[in-house]
């Protein structure tokens, strides 16, 4: 009992700049700012952000869709939050102004064995709760006169808008201080005190709960904290197109998914701008930014080869590896795969935009982390897989996460 009086008054004797200190400044990091002000007002929260400003990676680095969450197994937390979060998403945009549209997609097969795949689609899109409508080929030209198909879907919940102006009004409407060029160098966690972050321009935080939201560097910061994430984040870039003739598609196209992988193909995408994008394919990086193949930083490279998981990916998934990595090096090859779908397109239609990268959780045995991923520790809650639909989901996992990081705080 003296002992646990002795840890309150160390507590209260602690000048803690914050109650808790989000480490990332992408869309899930300022929802769950913006979530935990909203849950608790007067809880002081600080962001710290490395780059210059918000939303900088795979926020900003993606292809704008408000997913519906057709593809995510029923139950799981993809297919619920990205529900939830679609139709959330498009109050907030609407509510704050924010550039966006409900543009509905297809899903379109060009191959027959693709069709039993389709048709899965159509059932867990009812599971989840998604409208559907099912298209025979003549029908798809109503949606997309240049896109050719056995048969397709209609998804009419799915949309487009600007995240990275959602990640900005997230961090503003929280409250929250932000504080750009933080760079995160060292965290001293005390569980019965909480933690000090150490940042590169020399300056110490100390906060009573830490938020690990860091992206593609989260496994590192669970690991800076103390924490053993029992995952390695594994970096596959996704290249993309513009297309010049922009004329050639109405709105949105994907192909049908290979349910062996977390990525849903190269896919044509009218964005908010728009601008029609094309991708991404999916390549390993040879950083965790990097962004195009002479990006590469030996440390970070040397911890992805090191980790068992990324050889046991290699050996079961290398023809499907082979093909992404002869269409990100040929134009050709990658001009191909999109005629698939929209035959009129010729090499010269395919601009280059730029690249994201995707932070993929892999375990140890080489399973591809397929569902969203938060674990907690000693004053710590650390989202360790959240790629897409992470932004479409962004809101409900902000809520999830600040009402974990708020138990930690009506525990002291």
């Amino acid at each position: 009992m003296h002992y646990r009086n002795r840890e309150v008054e160390q507590v209260r004797q602690i000048a803690y700049d914050c109650d808790v200190l989000v480490i990332g400044g992408g869309i899930v990091g300022l929802s769950t700012a913006y979530a935990i002000t909203r849950a608790a007002p007067g809880t002081r929260v600080t962001v710290l952000e490395k780059e210059a400003g918000p939303a900088r990676h795979q926020t900003g680095r993606n292809s704008g869709v408000i997913h519906s969450g057709i593809y995510y197994r029923p139950g799981s937390l993809k297919a619920r939050y990205a529900v939830e979060g679609a139709a959330e998403m498009v109050k907030f945009c609407a509510e704050y102004g924010i550039a966006h549209a409900v543009t509905g997609k297809l899903i379109v097969a060009t191959e027959r064995e693709e069709l039993p795949r389709l048709h899965a689609l159509v059932q867990r899109g009812r599971e989840n709760g998604i409208p559907v409508r099912e298209l025979g080929a003549a029908q798809i030209a109503e949606y997309e006169p240049e896109v050719r198909g056995l048969a397709a879907i209609h998804v009419g919940s799915t949309g487009i808008c600007d995240f990275v102006a959602v990640a900005r009004q997230l961090g503003e409407a929280s409250g929250a201080e932000i504080r750009y060029g933080a760079d995160v160098l060292r965290i001293d966690r005390r569980a019965s005190l909480g933690v000090a972050v150490r940042t590169g321009d020399g300056a110490v935080l100390r906060a009573r709960v830490l938020v690990n939201c860091a992206g593609l560097h989260c496994d590192e910061v669970a690991r800076l904290t103390g924490d053993d994430p029992g995952v390695r984040i594994v970096p596959f870039r996704g290249e993309y197109y513009a297309l010049r003739r922009s004329e050639l598609v109405r709105g949105l196209v994907y192909p049908v998914p290979d349910p062996a992988f977390p990525f849903l193909g190269v896919h044509l995408t009218r964005g908010i701008d728009s601008e029609v994008h094309i991708g991404p394919n999916a390549v390993p990086a040879l950083a965790r930014e990097g962004y195009g193949w002479r990006v590469v930083r030996p440390r970070e490279l040397g911890a992805t080869v090191a980790w068992p998981g990324t050889w046991r990916i290699a050996r079961r998934h290398w023809r499907y590896g082979a093909g992404e990595l002869r269409r990100s090096v040929s134009k050709g090859a990658f001009t191909e795969a999109v005629r698939r779908l929209l035959p009129a397109v010729r090499a010269d239609d395919l601009v280059p935009a730029p690249a994201g990268v995707r932070a993929q959780a892999v375990l140890r045995d080489g399973t591809l982390v397929d569902d969203f991923l938060i674990r907690e520790g000693a004053r710590a809650v650390h989202v360790l897989n959240a790629p897409s639909p992470a932004a479409t989901a962004s809101l409900p996992i902000g809520r999830e996460v600040a009402r974990r990081a708020l138990a930690v705080l009506g525990r002291e």
